[in-house]
């Protein structure tokens, strides 16, 4: 290695991604353009990493040079990606922080379908949390602030309202049926 890739530097993370439990890409953000510049090439990279990681129960992967953490809900798999010589506790503070914010967004419902309901949501804590490669936030209560997420709590009584209408409805229509 050379000494210049050595040398201390701002920009940690070099992609973030978030997949399905199939591998399907539902979010990525790649930071270094020379790392994977293609499509093709960043799909691959995350295809290998879904199958080394899919099964196991550790946090941390190294594939083809990088430093990868991982963390898993129901059927979604969130990476944060960093070189080789980059610090792990660094790189796990960002993945925390991002499943931290994602889990008060989605009402402690992490799993594919809200994720997808609150996509801008999503994308919103990758970029407080994360610009241009370099950690701007870490603290979960601090992201949350500044991308102005609030849980609405009348919306949330109403919407149980709403589904406790539609269950009841669906229950009548079963029980007059048969």
């Amino acid at each position: 290695m050379d000494s210049k890739s050595l040398e201390p530097s701002l920009y940690t993370v070099k992609a973030v991604f978030i997949l399905d439990n199939d591998g399907n890409r539902l979010l990525s953000k790649y930071y270094d353009p020379e790392l994977y510049p293609s499509m093709k090439d960043q799909r691959n990279f995350e295809k290998n990493i879904f199958n080394k990681t899919h099964k196991a129960d550790n946090e941390i992967a190294f594939l083809e040079g990088m430093t990868i953490v991982y963390k898993s809900s129901i059927d979604l798999f969130l990476y944060v990606v960093g070189s080789c010589q980059e610090n792990e506790l660094m790189l796990m503070s960002v993945l925390n922080c991002l499943f931290d914010c994602l889990n008060q967004i989605l009402r402690k419902n992490v799993e594919r379908r809200c994720f997808l309901e609150n996509m801008e949501g999503a994308f919103l804590i990758v970029d407080e949390i994360i610009d241009g490669g370099v950690i701007l936030e870490s603290d979960a209560q601090q992201v949350l602030q500044k991308v102005n997420y609030r849980v609405d709590e009348s919306s949330l009584s109403e919407q149980s309202v709403a589904q406790v209408l539609q269950s009841a409805k669906e229950q009548i229509k079963w029980s007059i049926l048969k």
